[in-house]
């Protein structure tokens, strides 16, 4: 799985890694807003780095956590789910709307290896100052450069270059920044 190569998701210690996360998923989303400190203990232990004044507002969902970056001043809103499979590396002062989905699993389009549970996973990078407006996905193997924004529930598919704008499904440049 770390390596990219196809994996069957069920094994024991990934079940083992998963359980972790959840389970620090389900902490952190019950905590109380009057508890920041311990919400940020949290993270500290979920999430592989974490930079100075990110703020996540619960709920938040994520496969393993251990293969994600946030980088400083980064806020995500409520709802983000972060499939990390694969890296996900989310630069510094980053905004990220409700209900974004960063995907990095992957399956299989022949129905055999489909069907025995094989999956992969591609990594997703978010730059420096990358905002995605509420409801936007992301796609496995996605890199958005720095201070570009896309607009609500666009699907990235492709990557996009620095300094721009982009919307729709699949998201489309509009106009550059």
């Amino acid at each position: 799985m770390l390596a990219g190569e196809p994996y069957i998701a069920d094994d024991l210690e990934l079940a083992t890694d998963a359980l972790r996360a959840a389970l620090l998923c389900e902490r952190f989303n019950s905590r109380s807003a009057a508890e920041p400190l311990a919400r940020r203990e949290l993270l500290a232990e979920l999430l592989g780095e974490i930079g100075e004044g990110v703020e996540i507002r619960p709920p938040l969902r994520v496969d393993y956590g251990y293969q994600i970056t946030i980088g400083p001043r980064t806020f995500l809103n409520f709802g983000a789910v972060l499939l990390d499979v694969a890296r996900i590396t989310i630069g510094a002062d980053v905004q990220i709307g409700p209900n974004v989905q960063l995907l990095t699993p992957t399956h299989p389009v022949e129905p055999e290896p489909r069907r025995a549970k094989y999956e992969s996973a591609r990594p997703i990078t978010l730059a420096d100052n990358v905002w995605l407006g509420g409801g936007v996905i992301v796609c496995p193997g996605v890199t958005i450069g720095e201070n570009t924004v896309v607009g609500a529930g666009a699907v990235v598919t492709a990557d996009l270059p620095p300094n721009v704008v982009a919307v729709g499904n699949p998201a489309r440049i509009v106009r550059g920044i």
